[in-house]
């Protein structure tokens, strides 16, 4: 299922932003976990987040769709959530998986979980070990991969803990299993990351305090245990990791004239647009008012002579799912572009370092693998382009090569696009409306 994409002059128009994925699990988690209805509009309604639906449905909440991003979720409320009658199917979701893993701990119930091949390689130990010190229970092995079953309980203990390294998906876990703790559970964080969790559980009714603990630069985040939720009617906002692959299309396009509408301003999400800016890039950024509590804003990109930089790493954790299309747009700046401290990386849907590596090779450009990041030499302008990227099932790899295949010398091929129905269902849609040439074969 080869597709390809070729050389284009100009890509130019305005396409709105699609729901935010991380928004969307989370508004089906904590709306059924809530009692009463909530309603949702402009969710996300990619695989990952359709599987996010169905496990709640499975643990007793009523999950309805009532039309295009629309969604109406009745919650368990004091009731609790219920052991399934089948195994939950996670597919692709690294999100989905271990987010459900924490909420799924604080109730008395037993769930077995699988998902796909890309999902069932991904080591768990670092959601599991924390919910293991707090009382759940697993059958997974030495290296924590699905499938597996565990077995949660309402008389989950309270814990103080540091993540090892910064990661939104092990913080969100811990605090969504310590909402139904006994005592208060707190996370502390070195790094801020994406902070979608503490926001949106506040929308809902719950309360999480925040400080700063003298002397560390550590950031204490902690939640009180059997809090109840309580539903709510809200909007999702714009992806802003979707949005990336459109602008930084703008970007690298000789006539590019991108607006992408609705996007999330969060500056735990920012890295990517932060780095493109010091990069050279420009984007033109006109607030649109608020949805869900987060800042929308419109994002204007065109074609811009970039510069290779040093990444700092302070933006590394507002960044982690864009490190792809930011490697594309390495590829075409001047000079060379050095990433650290990214070994997070080495656990996405594929070792998301060598996944790069191997795309900016294969279409010659000059790149180093690093224990913790890499090091592009810019081409100073279009990329050789002319290979074939092995996706490894990452949508993130995919839609980063066939962007870059857009203002590529020569075309630029990938193994598989069905995986970017995971993430960013309407992505090649949205790419045609712009003027890309993308096609099977």
């Amino acid at each position: 299922m080869v597709w390809t994409s070729r050389p284009v002059r100009r890509l130019a128009g305005s396409i709105r932003a699609p729901g935010d994925k991380s928004c969307s699990h989370r508004a089906l988690i904590f709306g059924g976990l809530a009692a009463g209805t909530s309603r949702f509009a402009g969710l996300l309604e990619g695989d990952d987040v359709i599987r996010t639906g169905r496990a709640m449905a499975a643990l007793g909440a009523a999950v309805t769709n009532t039309g295009p991003g629309a969604w109406e979720v009745t919650g368990v409320g004091g009731a609790g959530l219920r052991s399934p009658k089948d195994v939950l199917d996670f597919g692709n979701s690294g999100t989905g998986s271990r987010l459900m893993m924490g909420v799924m701990a604080g109730f008395d119930l037993t769930a077995e979980l699988c998902g796909d091949a890309s999902l069932s390689s991904r080591p768990m130990n670092r959601v599991l070990n924390p919910l293991r010190q707090m009382g759940m229970q697993d059958t997974a092995g030495k290296e924590g991969r699905l499938p597996f079953a565990l077995t949660g309980s309402s008389a989950l203990n309270a814990i103080c803990y540091k993540p090892p390294q910064a990661s939104a998906q092990v913080k969100s876990a811990i605090l969504l299993a310590g909402l139904n703790a006994v005592g208060t559970t707190t996370v502390l964080e070195a790094r801020a990351t994406r902070d979608h969790t503490e926001r949106m559980l506040q929308g809902f009714g719950a309360k999480i305090s925040f400080s700063a603990r003298p002397g560390s630069g550590e950031t204490e985040i902690s939640i009180r245990g059997k809090q109840p939720l309580f539903a709510l009617d809200a909007a999702i906002p714009g992806d802003p990791s979707s949005a990336a692959f459109l602008i930084a299309a703008g970007i690298v396009s000789p006539q590019g004239d991108v607006m992408v509408e609705g996007v999330m301003s969060n500056p735990t999400r920012s890295g990517f647009y932060d780095a493109a800016n010091l990069m050279g890039a420009h984007l033109g950024a006109e607030e649109r008012g608020e949805a869900a509590g987060e800042r929308l804003i419109d994002l204007h990109s065109g074609y811009a002579g970039l510069t290779g930089i040093a990444v700092p790493e302070r933006l590394v954790a507002s960044m982690i799912d864009e490190f792809p299309i930011l490697a594309v747009l390495a590829a075409f700046a001047r000079g060379e572009t050095r990433v650290t401290g990214a070994d997070e990386l080495r656990v996405k849907e594929s070792d998301r370092i060598k996944a790069i590596v191997a795309m900016l090779r294969g279409n010659g450009v000059g790149v180093e693998e690093t224990a913790d990041g890499f090091v592009v030499e810019g081409c100073g302008g279009p990329v050789p382009g002319g290979g074939l990227v092995a996706t490894h099932h990452d949508h993130r790899i995919a839609m980063s090569a066939l962007v870059m295949g857009t203002a590529a010398q020569k075309p630029v091929s990938v193994d598989d696009v069905s995986m970017i129905d995971t993430s960013y269902p309407e992505f090649l849609g949205h790419m045609a409306l712009l003027g890309a040439d993308i096609s099977e074969g």
